[in-house]
């Protein structure tokens, strides 16, 4: 996709109540947006994106008919929506309700209310996702790169994927969990690794130790992208061996800076 302004960008705002509804739109417009249509449930959602596909949907949390990250998660499991930003704006802080929606590949998760200074950033790093910019590491093409994916989150693993793939990155294998990455690294050589922390039968921190002291590619970069919040574990991971982190929801542009600092 051609790299466009926010003034072009068309959104999908989903959110039941009518006040809320036109609070986002106000702001919407303050930041240079031009092209906005909103509904009142997930279905109404679905209703629009099957008439045209927009460039952004900002949902809310609680909707009437399903919530919001049941509409992120069936975006994610339709070809024709996979690829489509999602922003939630709600505010509720608990980690549980809003891990599977950073999961899912949120491109930002805003408080409610939120400053128009965090709305205005979502929407940027909504522009360099939709078009971002060549990953750049020396003299290597990205295409050249063989990538792993681990995390036991499917839309966690397809977000990061598509992600990559924008970068011009073609060669990615993808695992569950640590104990499949640690096959895969044993029988295959990657150029780097993103993991997730917070993963069944092995953990990231375990994986990236295993991979520092154990395995025949001990020197490989490994980046960590998580929603964990607890910076005292997050600290010790990147003590044991990860050379980056990096939050989920992450920006497109930073995980791009990441990674080639990591391969330079």
């Amino acid at each position: 996709m051609e790299a466009i302004g926010i003034d072009e960008l068309n959104v999908l705002v989903v959110e039941p109540s009518a006040t809320q509804a036109r609070i986002v739109m106000q702001h919407l417009t303050a930041c240079g947006v031009r092209y906005v249509q909103g509904v009142d449930s997930g279905g109404a959602a679905f209703t629009a994106m099957a008439a045209a596909l927009p460039d952004l949907v900002i949902s809310s949390l609680y909707l009437p008919d399903m919530s919001g990250t049941e509409l992120v998660e069936r975006m994610r499991d339709d070809e024709r929506t996979q690829a489509i930003p999602f922003m939630l704006i709600s505010s509720e802080t608990n980690f549980r309700y809003l891990d599977p929606v950073r999961q899912a590949g949120a491109v930002a998760v805003l408080p409610k209310p939120f400053a128009p200074t965090q709305l205005e950033k979502a929407l940027y790093a909504t522009l360099d996702f939709l078009a971002p910019k060549d990953l750049r590491v020396g003299d290597l093409d990205a295409e050249d790169l063989n990538v792993l994916i681990v995390d036991d989150s499917r839309f966690a693993r397809g977000h990061i994927r598509r992600t990559l793939e924008s970068f011009g990155i073609e060669k990615i294998e993808e695992a569950e969990n640590g104990r499949q990455a640690i096959e895969l690294i044993r029988d295959r050589v990657f150029d780097f690794m993103v993991t997730d922390y917070n993963m069944p039968e092995m953990s990231g921190e375990e994986l990236v130790t295993h991979v520092r002291t154990r395995s025949n590619q001990p020197d490989i970069p490994i980046l960590m992208v998580s929603s964990e919040s607890d910076l005292s574990r997050l600290a010790g991971v990147e003590q044991g061996g990860v050379s980056a982190l990096c939050d989920k929801p992450f920006e497109a542009d930073v995980v791009r800076q990441l990674i080639s600092q990591m391969m330079a």
